[in-house]
């Protein structure tokens, strides 16, 4: 579950076949494990439908709860006025 963690806190918001693909943790695994962290509060879940050129994918979007990533470097636009 740490590595999911890590990975969910580098990354930001993923599905959960993507976690599956980047970690080598089965899919099944992967489910559980977030299922676990969700019930705890470690993780926002939410399942999500995706078509993709067609293909109907339906997994579940995750994220760190509570987390606010760091914002990128660079310029940043300035505000209008």
């Amino acid at each position: 579950m740490q590595q999911i963690h890590a990975y969910l806190k580098t990354r930001g918001e993923q599905l959960d076949t993507e976690i599956a693909a980047a970690t080598r943790i089965p899919l099944e695994d992967v489910r559980l494990h977030l299922s676990e962290m969700a019930k705890r509060g470690d993780v926002i879940v939410c399942h999500s439908t995706r078509f993709v050129k067609g293909e109907k994918l339906e997994g579940m979007l995750c994220r760190v709860s509570g987390f606010i990533p760091q914002a990128s470097p660079g310029r940043k636009p300035k505000a209008s006025q």
